[in-house]
This record gives C-alpha cells, structure tokens and sequence, in this order.
C-alpha cells in the first residue's frame, strides 16, 4: 500500500465516525474539498475509500435487514403451525316446526 492509500483509508475512516458523531451525512465531501485544494490524488483516493465504505455499510445493512426478517418470517410460520386451529362451533339442531313432533 502506498503512503497515499494509508493516508486516505484512515482519513476515510475518521471522516465516517465523525460524520455518525455529528449527523452530517455529507461531511465527506467537505473533506474531500479541502483535499482537491492540496492534493488531486489524495482526494481521488480518500472519495474512493469513503464510498466504498459507505456502500459496504449500506449493503451490511440491506443484508442484516433481509435476514432478519426472514427469520421472522419463518419463526412466524412455525408458531402458526404448533397454534390448533380454532375449533368449530357444534351445530345447531333443527328448529322444531309448530304442530309435528320434533
């Protein structure tokens, strides 16, 4: 790894934690600014290190998220089948007709 990936991976990450401490989604590419003033390739390398980072985080997410619901789909379905259905109420007996025996 060059000086200048080392240089944008721990930029990258630092960026990110300050962005989840402060709330500011966009924060990267302020950085990012300051960086194209400096230095065009450190800049091209830290904004590739910041989106992968973010796009690993947003498809972790997506990935957790799948999971998770499947499994509560399937635990969902398994206690459907070990709850008894509701039995059916007995029938009514035939009302007796006025007149005949019933």
């Amino acid at each position: 790894m060059s000086i200048v990936d080392v240089l944008a991976a721990k930029l990258a990450e630092d960026t990110i934690k300050a962005m989840d401490e402060l709330g500011e989604d966009r924060l990267y590419t302020e950085v990012g600014d300051i960086l194209a003033a400096a230095s065009q390739t450190l800049e091209e390398a830290y904004l590739t290190e910041v989106r992968v980072r973010l796009a690993e985080r947003l498809a972790r997410k997506f990935l957790v998220k799948k999971v998770k619901d499947d499994r509560a789909g399937k635990a969902a379905a398994k206690a459907q089948k070990k709850t008894p259905a509701p039995a059916a109420a007995p029938a009514a007996a035939p009302a007796a007709t006025p007149g005949k025996p019933g």
